[in-house]
């Protein structure tokens, strides 16, 4: 007699109930009659053999960690192969069964639909180093800001080249503007840019990052920490997120990193204009008309600072720093040093400060790369071409001048 029908049964035993015989053999593939003998087995009073206790397994003190990396989701093999290493000393074929039931039963369980409340929450996550070729097969690797409202799917995401938590705030203030104000909570991965990794036990609740928290303190929300291997928690980005697959069909269909920017970004209109399959319903028309008046208006000042002043980035080692997702020139003696950033009044500059003194100047572009000319000669003759003298290297980049302008 099959397990899963006995157990089937049981249920209705449970609660004083004859099962649909017909109802619970389309269930499980099986003839009625098997169902029915199944019931009729259980209604019997059990044997003294069947009411001896279960003899332990060697797998009960693992059954917990093994749920936990199914979750992620692990192989079977990998599994057993991680508990081996701590302890386990039983055969592969056990732990091959309880993951096909353990998975099984997740299948079979039904899904609750999580009601969600006008104005009360977003959730935010990153879609990480996603890797296109534009259309003369130059790699474009880049990650995308996701925000999205449950209640309504209003959507903002937008394309980074790195994930700084400078970048974070900005990319949050661009959210708040564009979902027109602030929700009571915001639910986070356990992201470095949120979490004091340094800081938090594993298990224990995450301790956010001091800056962060006063940015979230000033921006008036409440921000919540999903537990690790938990992304359910957060399932409506989650889902965001793999929808970002769409952008996959503009491989080899894009010119230059300020192309793909302005695909993103139609892409976030057309979420936000394209029927729901969660509600049925379009979002932004649904956020215009339901979610909008629900959401706290983002404060005038209290975040200024966050943006305009004490902006610092650590000089990379191709001796660039990153500014509103693009990238600008230094000396190459400050690689992996500390820069601040200064925007000047009419926003169309920057000024970047080494111990408060003015190493470069940009004028802000929407280019993925911004080279100073005495910073690219100094680059390449640090490494390309070095040892060479700074006539043999201007020569070369005027040679080569049209490979800079493209990027």
């Amino acid at each position: 007699m099959r397990e899963d029908i006995r157990e089937e049964v049981r249920k209705f035993m449970i609660e004083d109930m004859k099962p649909n015989y017909a109802a619970i053999a389309n269930q499980y593939n099986c003839d009625y009659r098997t169902v029915k003998k199944a019931y009729e087995e259980a209604k019997q009073p059990a044997t003294k053999s069947e009411l001896k206790a279960k003899r332990p397994s060697k797998l009960d003190p693992f059954k917990a960690k093994i749920d936990e990396k199914l979750n992620i989701p692990c192989s079977a093999m990998a599994i057993y192969k991680f508990i081996v290493k701590h302890g386990f000393t039983g055969k592969y074929s056990i732990v091959r069964d309880y993951c096909a039931k353990y998975r099984t039963h997740q299948v079979q369980k039904a899904t609750i639909r999580v009601e969600h409340t006008a104005g009360l929450s977003a959730q935010v996550d990153w879609k990480e180093e996603m890797t296109l070729y534009n259309n003369e097969g130059k790699h474009f690797t880049f990650n995308i800001f996701l925000y999205v409202l449950p209640y309504s799917k209003m959507k903002y995401i937008t394309l980074i080249f790195e994930r700084s938590q400078d970048t974070l705030f900005n990319c949050m203030d661009d959210a708040f503007d564009h979902t027109g104000g602030v929700p009571k909570e915001i639910w986070f991965d356990n992201m470095k840019q949120v979490v004091d990794h340094a800081k938090s036990d594993i298990g224990q609740r995450a301790v956010l990052n001091e800056r962060f928290k006063q940015f979230t303190q000033d921006a008036g929300y409440q921000p919540l920490v999903c537990r690790v291997f938990r992304p359910q928690t957060k399932g409506v980005v989650e889902a965001l997120a793999r929808t970002t697959e769409r952008l996959r069909v503009y491989n080899n269909e894009f010119c230059d990193g300020v192309d793909l920017i302005n695909i993103v970004d139609e892409l976030c209109y057309d979420l936000n204009h394209e029927v729901s399959q969660a509600t049925n319903e379009i979002p932004i028309y649904k956020w215009e008309d339901e979610e909008k008046e629900y959401l706290r208006e983002l404060p005038d000042d209290l975040l200024v600072p966050y943006f305009e002043e004490n902006i610092t980035r650590i000089v990379s080692k191709e001796s660039m720093v990153i500014f509103r997702k693009c990238k600008y020139s230094v000396d190459p003696r400050y690689i992996g040093r500390t820069v601040g950033i200064e925007l000047t009044d009419d926003e169309q500059h920057i000024q970047i400060y080494y111990n408060e003194e003015l190493i470069r100047a940009h004028d802000i572009t929407t280019h993925q790369f911004n080279y100073n000319p005495d910073d690219r000669v100094e680059i390449l003759g640090s490494d390309l071409l070095k040892g060479r003298s700074t006539e043999d290297i201007k020569a070369y980049i005027e040679e080569h001048l049209s490979d800079y302008d493209q990027v």
